[in-house]
């Protein structure tokens, strides 16, 4: 599939076709607008598109994913932005073991599932590098890496919790705001790095490998072709997402990994030459056991599962 081909949508009132992506801007106002055509998109992987349906193996994976309990939230980190790039595969040249995501979003007050909803992911590479914030997050020039959550000068607020430690609600950032600190209404304040929002980067590189949007099919499923996240300082290994339904983040988190899982990635190929980790899920103060993807081998790589039970409707069922 050429990049051409990965960027063509559909939206409720056009047809966009784009040369690698359009802009998650325009993908949101489709999805939020009214009119007889559905938003549709193209995966990338026809074995387990959303619209084809969710293959058995994958079926099983699912069945352990979630019992349709609100997914946690957590603020999107220092480096977060809308990356313009709505596609499937978004591995780019990174090397490293090969993983499926796919991804379900359902309400969490009927637990079915959400069609329309955008997913963005969003992680490191096999070095601990994220694009667009090479510099940043290898400590080189603007200050050393700070932890998810965190920017320069500003005290330590873990992922998930506001300052003074209270817990963020399900779609909402630390002072009361949306998820990934938009503010209510959909105009948010500024703060160091951010392009008039806190938590969204400037981008300091051109790079755009590992970051990537889709539209959930009437199964509420995408499913992303990466490779296994790598690690950095502080952090256990993760994935982060964001869930916009309409026109507002409903849902900002992480997804994570069984350490099994982990300790076999890490021990070869691209990863193998960093030595051990100093942080694993049980010492990371964002995990938590409902955030970690079920996966099964497949081919020269992983495919995994994990169900977002998200609320729309923000009253906190």
């Amino acid at each position: 599939m050429t990049d051409h081909d990965e960027g063509r949508r559909v939206s409720r009132r056009t047809m966009i076709a784009g040369v690698g992506s359009i802009g998650l801007g325009t993908l949101l106002a489709a999805c939020g607008a009214t009119g007889s055509t559905p938003v549709t998109t193209s995966t990338g992987a026809a074995t387990i598109s959303p619209r084809s349906g969710v293959p058995g193996d994958l079926t099983a994976l699912f069945d352990s994913s979630g019992t349709c309990t609100l997914t946690p939230s957590t603020t999107p980190g220092p480096y977060y932005f809308d990356a313009d790039k709505i596609r499937s595969d978004i591995r780019e040249d990174r090397p490293g073991t090969r993983l499926d995501m796919a991804i379900r979003v359902r309400d969490s007050e009927t637990c079915e599932p959400l069609k329309d909803a955008v997913v963005e992911i969003w992680h490191c590479d096999a070095g601990g590098l994220y694009s667009g914030a090479e510099s940043a997050s290898t400590g080189g020039p603007g200050g050393a890496q700070p932890p998810d959550g965190q920017t320069p000068g500003d005290a330590p607020v873990p992922d998930g919790q506001a300052p003074g430690g209270a817990p963020v609600p399900n779609g909402q950032g630390a002072g009361g705001q949306g998820a990934g600190g938009q503010a209510s209404g959909g105009q948010a304040s500024g703060g160091p790095g951010a392009s008039g929002a806190i938590g969204d980067l400037v981008p300091t590189d051109d790079e755009r490998y590992l970051r990537g949007a889709q539209v959930t099919g009437a199964d509420g499923i995408v499913v992303f072709t990466t490779i296994w996240p790598g690690w950095y300082r502080g952090r256990t290994v993760h994935v982060h997402a964001m869930v916009h339904v309409g026109d507002e983040r409903t849902l900002t988190t992480q997804v994570m990994f069984d350490e099994a899982r982990n300790d076999e990635v890490l021990a070869a190929g691209a990863y193998a030459g960093r030595g051990a980790r100093d942080t694993r899920n049980d010492g990371d103060s964002i995990f938590r056991s409902s955030m970690v993807m079920a996966t099964a081998p497949s081919g020269d790589g992983f495919q995994g599962a994990i169900t977002f039970d998200v609320d729309p409707g923000r009253d906190g069922r």
